[in-house]
């Protein structure tokens, strides 16, 4: 007699399955993006705001996003859109699921891209490409790498070509299934741990030696000292508060929908709880210990604290660092270029890995397409989607993206999903199934803060990106506000970021000729990227509809 039997595909072990959380949560930000935000917040001003954030939003969204996937998997449900439509009453919520995927899909996009800037890097490292470059050769180079039209290597469109490699690397472990990520997971965290461990060294044992002329107050303790000086009075400052909620959703990727989908395969009684707070820990220890002791040191100790505070940004990581890691030697050098960049390789793909998860899951729950099938339409997609981001990267589709489908949205769904999961679902029967089978204790008082501080605390921060301050200058503003005063946006706000005000602006200016086509190209390659984002969440609300009508047909519908 046939076993038509079906094996529900599940982790293949409990380390293997924080590992790959861990995996999701650890990426580009831990060590590019939370430095930059700590200089240019204060340093160690930034810090405390930051670790209460953690506490009060970070670890609660990780046990609802933990706890809503478990939920979901034990009615064979992997992806947001019927995930969430298992907790709440109403047709709507399976469609607030379709962020889970959309973002999954428009932010793997250009997140490989990314990714293959430090694959390139590595292989640049090993040939020795840098040396003897200086600072400003190093960072016109990375200018040389995005733009098309040239070749650092002589293979023509080679950003491209690299970023099709990457893509399809990922498509390729993609379609081993839950096995293919975790054994990723296995090698890529351990040896991106090894690999910032050995960075850091360096990096806290520099102090004053890469002093010089140029730079005579250079100062590695001056790094570490501004970053873990405590600033009290930061308490008081919105600016601090609203960047360090930022970091937290970049930094632990809630608000993605890739937890949920993850947790939606492991078994209906086993832990979560320690799983959660295990993976969120294991990334606080990568960010605050070892993104901290690698970029900020390492550039002062050479540079200077008072050059970092004025060219703190995302691409200090390519422009400055291969020309630091010179100091050191040619054989120091490469190898400290590859363990960086590996570093940052490890950490990008172990992330990216995850964001083909919820598609994957949707397209096999609802319509039956194996793992090969799931993969490489979820490699196409990303394609389809990501190559713009390549081709005019000088015209802001990237920046589009990263700011519609990697910021704006992961609010807004970590919002909504809060207000299921506490208001509709409902926190008793929520706080049940954080517990069920846990192997610690989480404090009644996480009960409180779900229900009420978490979404209050997502509200803010949406409310306060939707109507930001001009110069971001809260005090300032709410004094007018309370003397009768018009409150100014500023032009970061949602709200002129929709009706690119601040390109606007500079239209209505006397500029010459070629600077004005030069924005109204970024006014145009803006709208295209936000079309482009717009089919995607059209066309996956279009595939929900769709699997609903066929779920009715074969009377699979939620009573």
């Amino acid at each position: 007699m046939k076993d038509n039997t079906i094996v529900k595909e599940a982790w293949g072990s409990r380390l293997g399955l924080i590992l790959a959380m861990a995996g999701n949560a650890v990426g580009l930000g831990n060590f590019l993006r939370f430095p930059v935000q700590a200089v240019q917040n204060g340093g160690g001003a930034f810090i405390i705001p930051y670790l209460i954030c953690f506490l009060v939003m970070g670890i609660p969204l990780l046990l609802i996003e933990w706890s809503t996937g478990r939920y979901g998997g034990k009615s064979n449900n992997h992806s947001t859109p019927y995930i969430m439509d298992s907790m709440g009453k109403g047709k709507i919520w399976k469609y607030v699921g379709v962020f889970g995927i959309f973002t999954n899909v428009a932010v793997v996009a250009y997140y490989t891209y990314i990714e293959s800037w430090t694959l390139s890097y590595v292989l640049h490292s090993i040939l020795g490409t840098f040396e003897g470059m200086s600072q400003s050769e190093v960072a016109r180079f990375f200018e040389d790498y995005i733009d098309i039209g040239k070749s650092t290597l002589g293979i023509p469109y080679e950003a491209v070509v690299f970023y099709v490699l990457v893509l399809a690397l990922n498509v390729f472990i993609l379609s081993k299934g839950l096995g293919g990520i975790e054994k990723v997971a296995k090698i890529g965290m351990p040896l991106l741990i090894l690999f910032g461990v050995l960075l850091s060294i360096k990096g806290l044992s520099l102090g004053e030696s890469g002093q010089s002329e140029q730079f005579p107050d250079a100062s590695a303790w001056d790094g570490l000292n501004f970053l873990w000086t405590p600033q009290f009075d930061s308490l008081t400052n919105p600016k601090v508060w609203l960047a360090a909620a930022g970091q937290i959703f970049f930094t632990l990727s809630v608000g993605m929908g890739t937890i949920q989908c993850y947790a939606a395969y492991i078994k209906p009684k086993e832990d979560i709880a320690l799983n959660a707070v295990s993976a969120g820990f294991m990334n606080e220890f990568v960010e605050v210990v070892l993104g901290s002791s690698i970029v900020i040191p390492i550039a002062a100790g050479y540079l200077g604290l008072d050059w970092v505070m004025e060219n703190a940004g995302f691409g200090m990581a390519f422009q400055t660092m291969p020309f630091l890691f010179q100091q050191w030697g040619e054989i120091a050098a490469a190898f400290a270029g590859v363990f960086w960049f590996g570093l940052l390789f490890f950490a990008g793909i172990t992330s990216s890995l995850a964001m083909g998860t919820p598609w994957m899951g949707f397209m096999k729950d609802e319509f039956g397409w194996n793992k090969n099938q799931g993969a490489w339409s979820f490699g196409a997609l990303a394609l389809v989607m990501g190559l713009p981001t390549v081709l005019f990267y000088q015209y802001g589709v990237f920046d589009e993206y990263d700011y519609w489908a990697g910021t704006v949205s992961l609010v807004v769904f970590a919002l909504l999903e809060s207000i299921l999961f506490s208001w509709v679902f409902g926190i008793n029967k929520g706080w049940r199934e954080i517990n069920e089978g846990s192997d610690i204790y989480i404090p009644n008082f996480y009960k409180f803060i779900i229900k009420y501080v978490t979404p209050l605390l997502l509200l803010m921060v949406f409310v306060s990106a939707l109507i930001t301050p001009e110069n971001n200058d809260w005090a300032l503003s709410l004094q007018g506000l309370g003397e009768g005063q018009a409150w100014q946006l500023d032009n970061s706000s949602i709200i002129r970021q929709i009706s690119h005000f601040g390109l606007k602006e500079q239209l209505a200016l006397d500029l010459p000729g070629d600077l004005k086509l030069e924005i109204e190209n970024k006014i145009f390659y803006s709208n295209l990227a936000r079309t482009l984002l717009v089919g995607l969440f059209l066309f996956i609300s279009l595939l929900v509809y769709l699997s609903q009508k066929k779920r009715q047909k074969e009377g699979r519908t939620r009573s």
